[in-house]
């Protein structure tokens, strides 16, 4: 029938700009210069996106930086609040939230993170693809170039393309290890020349390289073969979830457009079969095959198709957002039991993850024991010896002092004065020798617990040890 033959058609058409032909081959995509409101409004996102991304580094809040993850040094930094290795099932808890968060929001809403967010969607499509459109044109003309011998207008549009891709991952590597190590510490590196941070400069020109291939060459290939999300997609999305859809119903049987012709009267639906939703995909698929592992919900076809049915004279929506229930049973969208159930798992993540980040304490004090020493006996008293370390998580600089909570009576004598100065950020050791009248202690081995406190006289951290005394025979 017609409308069987223009479907197998429309297959053949999406086997000649897909990533993959037949044989498994790579096939190079090159899609047409989307527009339309959708890619206004990515555009928008794009732009915020990656004012963020090049000015967080700069961003500090009261000294700290607004974001810092360095591993090598063990410097963490979040919204301006330091974490250490201490606090590592805080990270934790908010990594389980996230995941959470991005299972949820798949399940509800489908891909339209890769399309709007995701950062190897904003940096291809944004700005190494805008680059590409810019030097050498759109679909056709990349195609042309890409057919014809290497001549001088290849050659010169070529490296230039090529070069500028170069430099722009160079900057994205400077700018993703001002997150690890600081700005201050990559200008450094930058002043110093590759020879005296010989290593640093290596690992910067591999990340380099990295990024260059990914965008140059790799490209929707992270999205369709590396990306595991685009795997755990086909898991979580059902047919109450919202993702880019083509109407069936409305647009089959499709078949091209003639005008002035009653396209109901004729049996044939609202697709004109113009394969502009095909040549604008990013990722070279045809969205009218259904819903597919290659769509990032870029909206892009969205778009295109919209374009189309206004110049034709048929209703947009064609291709949009919507849930396959909807287009199969016309049923409304349903926010679903499973739904409900991964929001309340989420809400109860976070505000439990809120409660750990308020009650994380300013300070962290430890007292241990010196390996092998022991306890002294003098002037009636019972003398212990502590090794303390204490970490000032504040923002603030910190005046302290020690005192004995459990059992009373104990008395501190510190190798300093007995008020502690604590910079903020800042991890201090030293020694305090802590006493016992002999009558207070029963044991040869006695529990304590020892208080850090603040000027204001707050308790700010406790710890418990034990406390060494002469050995009693109990009648």
């Amino acid at each position: 029938m017609g409308g069987e033959g223009q479907v197998i058609e429309a297959e053949t058409f999406r086997d000649s700009v897909g990533t993959m032909d037949q044989t498994g081959k790579r096939k190079w995509v090159f899609p047409r210069k989307p527009s339309g409101n959708y890619t206004n409004y990515r555009t928008l996102v794009a732009i915020l996106l990656l004012a963020v991304f090049f000015a967080l580094p700069f961003v500090k809040i009261h000294g700290n930086p607004l974001l810092l993850i360095n591993i090598l040094d063990r410097q963490f930094f979040i919204l301006g609040q330091p974490f250490y290795p201490q606090d590592f099932f805080i990270l934790a808890l908010g990594a389980i939230a996230s995941i959470v968060f991005i299972i949820l929001f798949t399940v509800v809403f489908g891909r339209i993170f890769c399309g709007w967010i995701c950062p190897q969607t904003i940096f291809m499509e944004m700005v190494f693809r805008k680059i590409e459109y810019a030097i050498e044109g759109d679909r056709n003309k990349q195609m042309k170039l890409d057919r014809q011998e290497w001549n001088a207008e290849k050659i010169w549009k070529r490296f230039l393309k090529w070069g500028i891709y170069i430099v722009i991952s160079l900057v994205i590597t400077h700018w993703m290890f001002m997150y690890i190590v600081g700005y201050k510490e990559v200008f450094r590196i930058m002043q110093e020349g590759p020879f005296v941070n010989l290593t640093n400069f290596m690992v910067m020109i591999l990340f380099t390289a990295a990024f260059y291939f990914t965008f140059a060459w790799f490209r929707e290939q992270v999205c369709t073969l590396v990306c595991p999300y685009g795997r755990l997609q086909g898991v979580l999305i059902d047919k109450q979830t919202i993702n880019v859809y083509y109407d069936f119903k409305r647009g089959e049987n499709r078949a091209k457009w003639r005008k002035g012709e009653d396209r109901k009267a004729a049996g044939k639906g609202d697709c004109i079969d113009c394969n502009q939703c095909v040549v604008v995909c990013p990722t070279g698929i045809d969205i009218r095959d259904g819903q597919q592992l290659e769509c990032v919900n870029c909206t892009a076809c969205i778009d295109a198709c919209d374009e189309v049915m206004v110049k034709v004279g048929l209703p947009k929506g064609l291709i949009r957002y919507a849930t396959e229930d909807e287009i199969e049973k016309e049923v409304p969208f349903k926010f679903t039991s499973r739904m409900k159930a991964y929001t309340a798992v989420l809400i109860l993540l976070v505000a439990f993850l809120g409660f750990l980040l308020g009650n994380r304490g300013s300070m962290e004090a430890k007292f241990i024991k010196p390996a092998g020493a022991s306890y002294f006996v003098r002037d009636g008293k019972i003398t212990n010896t502590y090794n303390y370390t204490f970490l000032n998580k504040s923002n603030k600089d910190q005046k302290v002092t020690i005192k004995v909570i459990e059992p009373q009576h104990g008395e501190i004598s510190l190798s300093e004065s007995g008020t502690i100065l604590m910079k903020k950020d800042d991890m201090i050791r030293g020694t305090v020798n802590i006493s016992f009248p002999e009558k207070e202690i029963k044991l040869s081995k006695q529990n304590v617990k020892i208080g850090v406190y603040d000027e204001s006289g707050k308790l700010l951290d406790s710890f418990d040890t034990y406390f060494e005394g002469p050995f009693k025979i109990q009648f």
